[in-house]
């Protein structure tokens, strides 16, 4: 139309490549940045981590371990000056000092993705904010508040620290007919952290089916990458055993995948994160929690799909494109806790005779009933013989009363 002045369409500007050869720094030393370290040094990237203690899991697998204060910004930033880009392998970090070394070298995901998810407070309003279905809830900052909590969501319920809960650590069942001295002593329990309170948040009870992951990754234009959802057994708040595939009607996988791609786009997630899914005996999908980091749930990967959830994130994080997510036969992964060391070394030999079986150990010195020490996976022509198979692997291994996990 003359006169009108024509609307230009700026597209968006996308940072260059990070290639191999250049440096990649990771936050935390664990078991997941050491896998992390193991997939992008295949690909011929240098990798260093940050880690409070020297003799850490990823020490065994990275280029160089820094030892600082996870909270000492100054050095945090010193230390990566050389670096290309840095992400992070578990949330209980201060999204400060990532704020921090941002200004020095890109942070992806982007610490205001750590700061959202690594709070269930936070999180929680995110997901109501964003639309996505979850439990219904409560934040509970006083005795008081909790007692006003238990009668607007009833009993059972799930009372959680907001901050600094994984592995079942930080959270409480109510049971139903839970009278008030004991959601006094619930509150006492979980109220405090060094003896200053704390945010906690209740949880209505969902009775559900069976409990599903979606790990995926996001790259920086914006494409997203979904692995297909694991079915999850968890003992005592531990993930116990994940298997794809998951072995629930489409439609249901549909909408957690879906889910999934979406809640990394609202986060705007640079690299891989998992999401957490209850469905419901009715089959609604209901998100559980976020993890903006590869999961335990998606170690699988490494053997069954033709891109792991590690080499993904070192792809996401480097702006490569993403790889193919397909799974090439069905799956399962069994964790394998300290409890299996407790009558000595496990008997691996035994474990690793049983068919499609692979072991993968952590490097820890230390095992401690609970602690994460490795795990084992199981190819097979069915999920249900994958099953099995690590399952046996595991018995065999540990021993059939030496694992409170068997």
């Amino acid at each position: 139309m003359v006169g009108t002045a024509e609307r230009q369409i700026i597209p968006p500007v996308i940072p260059p490549t990070i290639q191999p050869g250049a440096t990649l720094g990771v936050m935390g030393g664990g078991q997941l940045g050491a896998m992390l370290a193991t997939a992008a040094r295949r690909m011929g990237y240098r990798v260093e981590a940050f880690s409070d203690v020297a003799d850490c899991p990823a020490a065994h697998h990275c280029d160089r371990v820094h030892v600082v204060a996870y909270d000492d910004a100054t050095a945090l930033a010193a230390s990566a000056r050389g670096f290309d880009v840095v992400t992070f392998e578990f949330e209980n970090v201060s999204a400060e000092p990532l704020r921090a070394l941002a200004a020095v070298v890109p942070v992806r995901p982007a610490p205001e993705v750590l700061f959202t998810t690594q709070d269930r407070g936070r999180e929680k309003a995110f997901l109501v904010r964003e639309g996505f279905a979850c439990a219904p809830h409560r934040m509970v900052r006083s005795r008081e508040d909790l007692h006003a909590a238990v009668a607007v969501l009833g009993l059972p319920a799930v009372l959680k620290t907001a901050a600094f809960g994984y592995d079942g650590k930080g959270q409480r069942k109510l049971e139903s007919g839970t009278d008030g001295p004991a959601i006094d002593a619930a509150w006492n329990e979980l109220g405090f952290r060094n003896s200053v309170p704390q945010e906690l948040v209740l949880e209505g009870w969902i009775d559900f089916d069976c409990e599903i992951s979606v790990v995926a990754a996001r790259g920086l234009d914006g494409g997203t990458a979904v692995f297909a959802p694991t079915r999850n057994l968890h003992r005592h708040h531990i993930l116990d055993v994940s298997s794809a595939p998951a072995g629930l009607p489409g439609d249901v996988l549909d909408a957690a995948t879906t889910m999934a791609a979406a809640v990394l786009e609202k986060l705007g997630v640079v690299g891989v994160a998992c999401v957490e899914f209850f469905v419901t005996r009715d089959g609604r999908v209901l998100v559980n929690e976020i993890a903006p980091r590869p999961h335990n749930s998606g170690h699988l990967t490494i053997e069954a799909c033709e891109t792991s959830q590690f080499e993904q994130q070192a792809r996401a994080i480097c702006g490569l494109p993403l790889g193919s997510t397909r799974q090439l036969r069905p799956a399962a992964m069994a964790n394998l806790l300290g409890d299996c060391w407790a009558n000595g070394e496990p008997n691996w030999a035994a474990a690793l005779a049983v068919p499609g079986v692979s072991l993968l150990l952590y490097g820890k010195s230390q095992p401690r009933p609970g602690r994460k020490m490795g795990h084992l996976t199981a190819l097979a022509d069915t999920v249900e013989a994958a099953i099995a198979n690590v399952t046996r692997a595991r018995s065999l291994a540990c021993g059939e009363s030496s694992s409170a996990l068997s």
